[in-house]
């Protein structure tokens, strides 16, 4: 099955999930399970930004857009970030106005709908599990699906706990400990869109350690005006100005070719571009 099926199947899926979950919080008066939903909410968002990358990613690029489509998904980060961020003060707000006037939930509908949900996350981070060892943005949207795996298990159990001790205080409690993972996520994140906005490099690339891979290649005596940035989500692009010692254009075309497969072996930068020098080379004055 191909990633983008893989991922369309879990967008549908976890979007039903987060339907059910609506549904369910308002049949049983539970906060816990209304931000729970809340929750997967952010799931179907990762899920859809991974989707669109993997689509963006196999659209060409045009003159007028050279790199492509990749930062489209990181506008909607930003968006879908802020929107979430609201929905969480919302809930924040209503767990404070629960504990000043207890409502007790129904405790049985709460679990067996958070239960549903478990199931069907469960299923979607198997569906995905296989393709996020080889694609970056799957994995990201599958970290996402883990983390809501925690927040149907918390509301299980706080259903179980209500159902025995009958203690309203438990669900908005529930839905504080909810809030706090999607705000955990959002901040991430927004944190997350922004680098890539800001141009700033990439957080799984060390560019002290690029500079010494690309000073041990033959040839090359120094390296400054190093760049790295992402284009978007698992892709990188590197510039830089690379001294190199007096050789033939043939021999620097080879450096070159080393440069590039070191960027792509170890740091996973996909666009490279160089601008040599010589400083040792000698000036030729034309009269």
């Amino acid at each position: 099955m191909s990633t983008q099926r893989r991922l369309t199947l879990a967008l549908i899926a976890s979007a039903l999930v987060a339907l059910l979950e609506f549904w369910g919080g308002a049949a049983s008066q539970s906060l816990a399970l209304t931000g729970d939903a809340v929750h997967v909410c952010m799931d179907v968002f990762a899920l859809g930004l991974a989707l669109l990358a993997a689509i963006g990613a196999a659209r060409p690029a045009d003159p007028r857009r050279t790199y492509g489509y990749g930062r489209i998904e990181v506008l909607g980060a930003l968006v879908n970030g802020t929107l979430l961020l609201v929905a969480t003060i919302a809930i924040v707000y209503a767990a404070m106005r629960r504990f000043a006037e207890p409502v007790e939930p129904h405790a049985a509908t709460m679990s067996v709908v958070a239960a549903i949900g478990l199931t069907v996350n469960g299923g979607v981070g198997a569906m995905l599990r296989g393709a996020g060892r080889r694609d970056l943005n799957v994995r990201a949207a599958l970290f996402h699906v883990l983390g809501d795996a925690v927040g149907a298990i918390a509301v299980i159990a706080g259903g179980i706990a209500i159902a025995l001790t009958h203690r309203a205080w438990i669900d908005p409690l529930l839905s504080l400990f909810v809030a706090a993972i999607i705000v955990v996520g959002v901040l991430r994140l927004m944190r997350d869109a922004t680098d890539v906005l800001l141009e700033s490099v990439p957080a799984d690339v060390d560019s002290g350690n690029l500079v010494e891979h690309i000073e041990r290649i033959g040839g090359v005596t120094g390296v400054h005006d190093l760049h790295v940035w992402s284009i978007g989500s698992g892709s990188h692009a590197l510039s830089a100005h690379v001294s190199l010692d007096d050789r033939r254009l043939s021999e620097a075309t080879e450096v070159l070719r080393e440069i590039d497969a070191c960027a792509q072996d170890h740091f996973g930068i996909a666009h490279v571009t160089i601008q040599f020098e010589c400083d040792s080379c000698p000036v030729v004055v034309q009269h």
